[in-house]
């Protein structure tokens, strides 16, 4: 007995104690479902789905006609859920095949088998998601989505396809480095209007649930998104993808022909500051045949200018010291010293004595030296403040990032010596772009205003102007109008009797400075620069333009053989294309003839209407005929009347239709039943049967036409 109750506590208890686990449990679900429920569910929709930002389109970039520089064209990557509950046995077995050609004749990567191997295997295997393609283009989807079982769409056939936006330039390498790029990968940099306008250009992204399938796989659960992107602005820049085309040709056959390194070019409206046209080329490791934009030269590198910067050395002596043009410089034989240091000239002039503009006209190294430290060598900071006040020191602050800091030595500058006055004279101990040489040139083409230089006009958010820039002025007056007079004189010269006359030959007159510097020796050899800085048409500036060359590896490294030709070339793609530079040949307005024309038989309608346009007197004596014949009236005016020419060829009467278009007979003849054959063009001169006979249906005329 003892033990049967024993027993039964034992059972009693373990019975307690399994029903006492029952009620945790219970508990615990009735936790989780009621009270935690919430939680629970979206920490499980968190594994499963998630949302993910849209790319918006971002903005293109136009050039300034409206061409465009840089777009974001869709692409897709195109896959399908082969395992969807639409897509039956019957129907995947029954297309299977030629979807698999369908796919492999568009994209020709693989052959149609293994299209196919890959979906029945995924079909197999139970896959719920099959790329079939990456960076589809739009027309091809288009395609696709025409194809068997994708054509039955997203639910019925399992075509799910992601949209990607891709960035393309239609011109290629044209104005690469203004463009510029985004460091989108990690790698690289930014540069360009596109990293300097990146937030205008970008949008703002969307939002769109995505779903994880088998694979690790995300697509979208709807084909609506959460937050629809917004599509960036449009930015118009001041490029002229016209004259862009022609500079970048210019001067890749120049580096090409000159075996150079590198070189870049700028053309830029004098009065506004906008920047038409800007080439930078690399010779493409020592292929001499290839050259690519791979750094914006022009911008971002500072360089000695050499002899391109004795406008800005002579302009600061005529601005402090009122010197003369006609003023006696002695060269001697074309050598000097300072401090055991020789300047020498490259040319030699005909003459020891030379006026300060045959100093310029002829590049003289030594002239311009003499003629600086002749006035600053007891005050040299004072050539330097003059510089200085004229901007030369100061960097452009423009759009595009990365540009290079100009450097003027100070006489405060612990490398400053007895040599830097005449060294900086002509070019040397200084570094400066070309894009800051030429903003002088075009401040002096400008009567001394100088402008900031421009890369973008407007900015536009689906065609319409949202914002527009407006010229910016840096320096009102970098010298009085009297340095002006006298600097644009001696850029005249340069070109008509100076080392820039090879430009001379032109419709139109150019005024610029040569330049060639000598940049270091490089496998035992100098190495020089060239280059030709001016603006055209003299008479009445509109551009400046600057063409550097460095590093030419032939016997030929003058700027004005090198740079010019280019420079050249340039300038006469803009005058032959800009008529505001060319001269009206009268201001008067032409004058219609007074003889009134001669009017063929036509239509009413039409004839009035041309001679009304043409300011013809005319009258009718009947408003309501449509066709009509003419005669010209006392030689100012023509009469118009009707003619019976419709109403017979309703009777079966062949009308006359000497002189009428074969337009007209052609609309005559066919609408009343005659069959028309037509030789020769303009008016009716003769008709095969003659005015007056009868007709039946179908009858052939054959008019002559001259």
């Amino acid at each position: 007995m003892e033990i049967r109750k024993d027993i039964l506590w034992r059972v009693y208890l373990i019975y307690f104690i399994i029903c006492l686990f029952g009620v945790a449990i219970i508990s615990k679900i009735c936790i989780i479902q009621f009270s935690e429920g919430d939680k629970w569910r979206a920490q499980a929709e968190s594994f499963s789905t998630k949302i993910f930002e849209i790319e918006a389109v971002r903005g293109n970039i136009y050039d300034a006609n409206g061409s465009l520089l840089a777009t974001s064209l869709p692409y897709f990557e195109v896959g399908m859920d082969v395992n969807t509950d639409a897509i039956t046995k019957e129907i995947f077995n029954d297309n299977v095949d030629s979807l698999s050609i369908c796919l492999a004749n568009l994209f020709q990567d693989k052959s149609w088998k293994d299209y196919r191997k890959c979906l029945v295997k995924a079909r197999r295997d139970g896959d719920r998601w099959v790329v079939l393609q990456r960076d589809v283009s739009y027309t091809d989807l288009q395609k696709m989505k025409k194809f068997p079982i994708l054509k039955r769409g997203k639910n019925r056939g399992g075509f799910i396809y992601l949209q990607t936006n891709k960035r393309e330039r239609p011109f290629q390498g044209l104005a690469a480095r203004t463009i510029g790029k985004l460091n989108e990968n990690g790698t690289g940099k930014s540069y360009g209007l596109e990293s300097a306008f990146d937030s205008i250009l970008v949008g703002t992204t969307g939002e769109r649930t995505m779903q994880k399938i088998a694979g690790n796989v995300w697509r979208p659960i709807t084909d609506d998104n959460q937050i629809d992107p917004q599509d960036g602005d449009d930015i118009l820049s001041t490029i002229d993808i016209n004259v862009q085309d022609v500079a970048e040709n210019s001067l890749m056959n120049c580096l090409k022909k000159h075996g150079a390194d590198h070189g870049c070019l700028i053309l830029m409206e004098i009065k506004t500051g906008e920047v038409k046209a800007i080439a930078n080329l690399k010779r493409n490791g020592k292929d001499t045949s290839q050259y690519l934009e791979n750094l914006n030269y022009a911008v971002g590198v500072a360089t000695v200018p050499g002899s391109t910067f004795k406008l800005p050395s002579l302009v600061a002596a005529m601005e402090d010291f009122n010197v003369s043009l006609n003023e006696i410089v002695d060269i001697g034989e074309g050598t000097c010293f300072y401090s055991d240091a020789k300047v020498s000239d490259s040319h030699h002039p005909a003459k020891s004595r030379i006026t300060v503009k045959e100093v310029f006209e002829q590049s003289s190294n030594v002239g311009v030296t003499k003629i600086i430290t002749k006035y600053y060598a007891k005050q040299p900071q004072q050539y330097i403040d003059r510089l200085y006040k004229m901007n030369l020191n100061d960097p452009l602050n423009i759009t595009i990032p990365g540009e290079a800091k100009p450097y003027i030595k100070n006489t405060k500058d612990k490398t400053w010596s007895k040599i830097s006055l005449p060294w900086i004279s002509y070019g040397y101990e200084t570094r400066i772009t070309p894009l800051q040489i030429l903003n002088f040139y075009s401040a002096v083409a400008n009567n001394g205003k100088m402008m900031r230089p421009m890369f973008v006009k407007e900015i536009r958010n689906r065609g319409k102007t949202k914002k527009a820039f407006q010229p910016e002025v840096i320096n009102e007056s970098i010298c009085s109008q009297a340095t002006v007079k006298k600097a644009k004189e001696m850029m005249e010269g340069v070109v008509l009797r100076g080392t820039g006359k090879s430009l001379a030959a032109s419709n139109y007159q150019i005024a610029g400075k040569t330049g060639t510097a000598q940049m270091g020796i490089v496998n035992g050899k100098m190495t020089y620069q060239a280059s030709f800085v001016g603006y055209f048409p003299a008479d009445n500036p509109k551009y400046s333009c600057i063409v550097v060359v460095s590093a030419p590896s032939g016997d030929s490294y003058y700027g004005g053989a090198v740079a010019g030709p280019v420079f050249k070339d340039v300038a006469d793609k803009v005058y032959s294309t800009s008529l505001e530079i060319h001269k009206e040949i009268n201001s008067v307005q032409p004058q219609f003839s007074s003889k009134a024309p001669s009017v063929k038989c036509g239509y009413q309608p039409e004839i009035e209407t041309v001679l009304t346009t043409l300011k013809v007197k005319n009258s009718t004596n009947d408003a309501k005929a449509e066709w009509v014949s003419s005669s010209t009236k006392d030689s100012v005016s023509v009469s118009l009347f009707s003619n019976k020419t419709e109403a017979e060829l309703k009777r079966g009467i062949v009308p006359n239709l000497v002189g009428m278009t074969a337009r007209d007979v052609l609309y005559l003849l066919e609408n009343n039943g005659m069959r028309v054959k037509l030789i020769g063009s303009g008016a009716v001169a003769t008709q095969s049967i003659s005015a007056g006979a009868t007709f039946i249906k179908g009858t052939q005329i054959i008019l002559q036409l001259i």
